[in-house]
């Protein structure tokens, strides 16, 4: 079942397609199936499925058995608060990128063991998790203070403003 929640939720791309473009090409993506982080180390784009309702939440990436390179998961809360993580069912390391209500990375948590029952406390103030595959946001330079954008986050408060057409 997993399986089939990537295959036809998550679509595939040959790997990361975007590092260091600038903000206006990426502006023009900006899209509920697709999520940019930015840094000092340049860009990236992710292919997501978001996870917005309580029980898209506690299914997350459950018995998924394997992820595109450039997918992932974002969970989004309908406000700021404590969150932690678990990885019951899960069959793949995640990373873990724990963001504000303004879509500022307020922690990173690299390659959560998978069916690993112990949590993974995220902090006070998240709003937002985006889930990848493991050892990714250590590897494109993924730190606290990156930024994401995203239509999820509200657009009046984002750190990186999304232009919706």
């Amino acid at each position: 079942m997993g399986n089939r929640i990537v295959q036809g939720i998550l679509k595939p791309l040959c790997g990361i397609v975007a590092l260091g473009l600038s903000a206006a090409s990426v502006d023009a993506a900006c899209r509920d199936d697709t999520l940019w982080l930015r840094g000092d180390w340049g860009s990236a784009r992710f292919s997501v499925k978001v996870a917005d309702t309580g029980a898209e939440r506690a299914q997350g990436l459950m018995f998924v058995e394997n992820m595109p390179q450039a997918a992932g998961m974002l969970f989004a809360y309908p406000a700021p608060g404590p969150v932690a993580f678990w990885m019951k069912n899960t069959l793949i390391p995640l990373d873990m990128i724990f963001a504000d209500a303004t879509g500022v990375v307020q922690r990173v948590h690299a390659n959560a063991i998978p069916g690993d029952l112990t949590g993974i406390p995220g902090g006070d103030g998240i709003q937002y998790v985006l889930e990848i595959n493991g050892g990714l946001a250590k590897s494109l330079g993924i730190v606290t203070g990156s930024e994401m954008q995203h239509p999820a986050i509200s657009q009046d408060i984002a750190a990186w403003s999304c232009t919706v057409e």
